[in-house]
């Protein structure tokens, strides 16, 4: 049994701290909000985040950082893209060289356009970092729906051990090395399920959302590669597979996003009413640097900036992907 602490009360964090629990580890899920340590100390839930769901009576809760990874062997990162950073600063001061950070969240740092890993390297450079990575919706890992992931760091031995200590029956880890390739597959393929969303509140059909997927995922994978990704990195779990799951089921925030911009509401009226981080939106402006630092043609994203913060049309932006100038796949 390892102590494993959950930095995030959010849906996945709550969500990973459950099963953890369940495969005989001690959790601890740490929270800035006092009233959300209280709910699930004693209510044993989290009704905003992961409704129905039990939390088991082992798992603690508290506000105090030191309290919360002292004596941690794996420290989860269970917050948004934008709150890695600071969050991993204001934790930093009680980390120790033998704890091993997951971070499980989805994006790029706008100002730099690091990667997460290098983010969370920049801020607690005495620690191992690793990513989990996948087709894995909360509501469902929550609910011990079969779910296969990925554990990704540079040092594959680690990798190894994080996989012995998450996998069970329900929950199948494989490792992976490719820091670059899994963790652009896995910031991307939000922004491609905003445009998926977006072809589905237009009311277009199955036809279209296979289109954007295909060429959504040679978009993610030549920027990938260009960045210094490998390109069967694309074909596993942390491409192909995300890229699934996030652009057809109600369960994605950043689906439910694009329906709504498609069926003509502001970015913020979105954002009001998914009430959820959309990560897609923090990550396009960041993709698109990106594509021009590295020479990377990708018209999806640039299409789905221009109507996120440039005021295009959706159906516009539709036709200008569509009557591009004819080329060879």
């Amino acid at each position: 049994m390892k102590k494993v602490t959950v930095i995030g009360s959010g849906s996945w964090g709550t969500a990973l701290a459950v099963m953890l629990a369940e495969n005989g580890h001690e959790v601890f899920i740490w929270s800035r909000r006092q009233d959300a340590v209280d709910e699930l100390l004693k209510e044993r839930t989290n009704k905003k985040y992961l409704p129905g769901v039990v939390i088991p009576d082992s798992i603690q809760a508290t506000t105090d950082r030191k309290e919360a990874v002292d004596g941690a062997d794996i420290v989860i990162l269970a917050v948004p893209s934008r709150a890695v950073a600071q969050t991993v600063r204001d934790f930093a001061p009680y980390l120790k060289t033998w704890q091993i950070l997951v971070n499980v969240a989805k994006g790029l740092e706008p100002e730099t356009l690091f990667l997460l890993s290098d983010v969370i390297k920049r801020e607690a450079p005495q620690c191992e970092v690793c990513v989990l990575s996948g087709p894995s919706h909360a509501e469902e890992v929550a609910r011990k729906v079969p779910t296969a992931c990925l554990i990704a760091c540079e040092n594959e031995a680690v990798a190894k051990l994080v996989q012995e200590e998450f996998a069970n029956p329900r929950f199948r880890l494989y490792t992976n090395t490719d820091l670059i390739g899994v963790e652009i597959g896995a910031a991307l393929k939000n922004v491609m399920a905003l445009a998926a969303g977006m072809s589905d509140g237009l009311g277009f059909g199955d036809n279209t959302k296979a289109a954007l997927m295909t060429r959504g995922m040679a978009e993610m994978k030549r920027l990938g590669m260009a960045m210094g990704g490998k390109a069967e990195t694309f074909a596993g779990l942390s491409g192909i597979g995300d890229l699934i799951v996030t652009c057809t089921s109600m369960h994605s925030r950043n689906r439910r996003a694009g329906i709504l911009l498609g069926q003509g509401k502001s970015l913020q009226e979105t954002l009001d009413e998914v009430k959820m981080v959309v990560e897609g939106v923090n990550t396009v402006q960041a993709a698109c640097q990106l594509a021009e630092k590295y020479h990377v043609s990708m018209p999806i994203t640039q299409s789905i900036y221009a109507v996120l913060f440039e005021g295009k049309n959706v159906e516009d932006a539709v036709l200008e992907l569509m009557t591009r100038d004819n080329k060879a796949e």
